[in-house]
């Protein structure tokens, strides 16, 4: 999918979509709401927010308060695509958000999925 389709999905819709993903997988949606607080900054309030305004995927981004700098330990391959070799920043973060949605998904723990600075500096 073109980059610019990606940006212009409605925020709302695809973040039911990842919440019915960890929800599926017996996560929860406070689960989903912390993973994106720890790597966008937005509290359960401001991704209320952003669905009420009906913001698109890229501004939902790129409005984001307070984007995580641990994220760049974010590695590996999602939707097809290595995380690590990404150039468009936008689309960087959206694959870094679908990537610890599919850790959450597949049972990884919150401590683990957000503690990437501190598992990325063991030898």
């Amino acid at each position: 999918m073109e980059n610019e389709k990606v940006f212009a999905m409605k925020f709302a819709k695809v973040y039911s979509l990842l919440v019915n993903k960890a929800v599926r997988k017996g996560r929860t949606q406070e689960e989903v709401d912390a993973l994106i607080h720890w790597l966008c900054g937005y509290d359960a309030e401001g991704i209320r927010e952003q669905v009420r305004q009906d913001v698109d995927y890229k501004t939902f981004f790129d409005n984001a308060p307070a984007w995580n700098p641990d994220s760049r330990f974010i590695t590996g391959k999602i939707c097809g695509a290595r995380i690590e070799e990404i150039k468009d920043p936008t689309m960087w973060k959206i694959r870094c958000l679908d990537k610890i949605i599919d850790e959450l998904a597949k049972g990884k723990t919150l401590e683990k999925i957000m503690m990437r600075k501190k598992q990325s500096a063991l030898p």
